[in-house]
């Protein structure tokens, strides 16, 4: 199961919320490895990946891409169904293509992963990683063809509108090509949700504050906000740790927790009242997490910005209340 965001308490839109009104019922990931590569990673743009990016190529919680599709998702519903409520109603799942960049490869290859999925009743929706210079006219043709079977979501990794920034990291792409990108998947009727790391190197808050306001006016339908961690074997790691303390204090000093939630807040003020809140932190591997230290335990971040969230008057009164039948 992906450690997706799923506190379904708060009064903006949260996913959870959004689930329960397009699907019923609440729904459950599976992430899934289809065993792709990167342009970033395999020659074409690069070789080291962006700098933050894990061994795993950010599906660290995936299934193992040696499982073929089916097997992968039987494997993962029954370690999530385990975890679920004695009363849950129902079983359905979103296969979460994760791992990598889901649309580097031949379409047939494509096509025979996505439908592998898609055959399976208990799914009912894909939702797609990738890059937005991995999304040729062939491959959009594709997933708005499987867009009419199931709902298709194209998870985009924009992390910053700054080019400095963008060069830094090794995004390997320009801002334009992430518009048109937006453009393109708007224009065949798929959802779409975008990735944005806050506290990347040398980024002031106005900075990831511009960064949100860019994407909240764009025709997206979800957004995922995460901390930056730093994990071991990254080419980040490595930057982190070759810097003299002072340095580091002064150009890379990493969020604590209570900025990190100020950060949040500002961050949810800043965004169209529309868009649903996928993610509000990370899920860095704790066994390979660095720093920040203070993130690993997810349930408690989220939990500490729930208090923060009620003890806050800067966010224009949404503040979030239990629901019926909630303890």
């Amino acid at each position: 199961m992906s450690h997706e965001e799923n506190n379904n308490t708060l009064k903006y839109n949260s996913l959870n919320d959004y689930l329960r009104k397009k699907f019923g019922s609440k729904l459950y990931k599976l992430s899934l490895n289809a065993g792709f590569s990167c342009p970033n990673r395999d020659g074409t743009l690069g070789t080291g990946g962006c700098i933050f990016c894990s061994e795993g190529g950010s599906g660290d919680f995936a299934a193992s891409p040696e499982l073929t599709i089916k097997e992968q998702i039987a494997s993962a519903k029954q370690r999530v169904i385990g975890k679920m409520p004695r009363d849950a109603s129902s079983h359905r799942f979103i296969a979460y293509f994760q791992a990598y960049t889901n649309t580097y490869a031949p379409i047939d290859v494509l096509e025979k992963v996505f439908m592998d999925a898609l055959e399976e009743p208990e799914i009912v929706a894909l939702s797609i990683a990738t890059r937005p210079d991995c999304l040729s006219p062939e491959v959009l043709f594709l997933l708005t063809r499987l867009n009419k079977i199931k709902p298709i979501w194209v998870e985009l990794g924009l992390q910053t509108i700054h080019e400095t920034t963008a060069v830094f990291i090794r995004r390997g792409y320009p801002l334009s090509t992430f518009v048109s990108a937006v453009d393109n998947l708007h224009k065949s009727g798929i959802e779409i949700i975008v990735h944005i790391i806050l506290g990347l190197p040398k980024e002031s808050p106005d900075m990831i504050l511009e960064t949100v306001r860019f994407v909240s006016n764009l025709p997206v339908q979800g957004i995922k906000l995460q901390l930056l961690h730093i994990l071991q074997n990254t080419p980040l790691a490595a930057y982190y740790s070759s810097l003299p303390e002072i340095i580091r204090e002064k150009e890379f000093a990493m969020m604590d927790k209570n900025a990190y939630f100020d950060t949040l807040l500002a961050c949810l003020d800043n965004l169209a009242p529309g868009i649903i809140i996928h993610r509000l932190t990370g899920d860095g591997d704790k066994r390979i997490l660095l720093a920040p230290e203070w993130s690993g335990n997810k349930k408690a971040v989220l939990n500490g910005f729930q208090k923060h969230l009620k003890e806050s008057d800067t966010f224009q009164g949404r503040l979030f209340k239990k629901e019926e039948g909630e303890v």
